[in-house]
Formats: structure tokens, C-alpha cells, sequence
């Protein structure tokens, strides 16, 4: 845009595994980084966050049994920043809680 930003959509999903992470869409090493620090924040305040147990399951035994996965789905559009960290937090939020984020929410940095 004429101030620099643009929307980026981030789709996030928990599958089995072993507590890897993996990112698609074409990423620069800081939006991966993002990606990094919202799972380490997420894992390090599960408790704070009110998620240290969802459903009767212990959530950091559940996040070592589960990969992540984050999705960038903009196509051939570089994609690098400091901006995207709450975004990120807030899509891998909704795949591990299961609740969407509300469709008139954005993010900015």
C-alpha cells in the first residue's frame, strides 16, 4: 500500500506428530522467527493463557505429541518482517483452542 502494508492471511493447523513446526509460503528468515517466538510464547504461558488444560488433556504433553503447521498462503509474494508476531499468535491460538478468530479482526505491528 502507499504506507507500506498490505493483509496477510495466516492459516495455522495441528496435526499428530512430535512437536515439529512447519512453515509454507514464501518466507524470510524474520517471519519465521515470528513464527518461532509465538510457539515459545504460547508454550511458556500456557497457564496464563488459561490452556494448561483443555478437555482433561495436559496441553504441553498434547503440543509434544503435535506438529504445527503455518501457512502463508499469499503465493509468490515475499513475505518478511518484524510485524506478524501477534497474527501468527493468534492463528496458532484458534487451531490449538479450536475457536476461529472473529472474520473482522486484524493484527498490525
Amino acid at each position: 500500500t502507499s504506507v507500506g502494508g498490505e493483509i496477510l492471511f495466516i492459516e495455522a493447523w495441528l496435526h499428530r506428530g512430535n512437536g515439529r513446526f512447519t512453515t509454507t509460503g514464501k518466507l524470510g528468515d524474520v517471519m519465521i522467527e515470528s513464527v518461532k517466538a509465538a510457539l515459545s510464547f504460547i508454550r511458556g504461558n500456557l497457564a496464563e493463557l488459561g490452556l494448561d488444560q483443555m478437555d482433561g488433556l495436559d496441553m504441553q504433553r498434547a503440543l509434544a505429541k503435535a506438529d504445527l503447521h503455518v501457512h502463508f498462503p499469499a503465493g509468490a509474494v515475499p513475505k518478511d518482517g518484524p510485524s506478524a508476531g501477534v497474527a501468527v499468535t493468534a492463528a496458532i491460538l484458534s487451531a490449538l483452542t479450536g475457536r476461529c478468530v472473529r472474520p473482522d479482526t486484524a493484527c498490525t505491528g
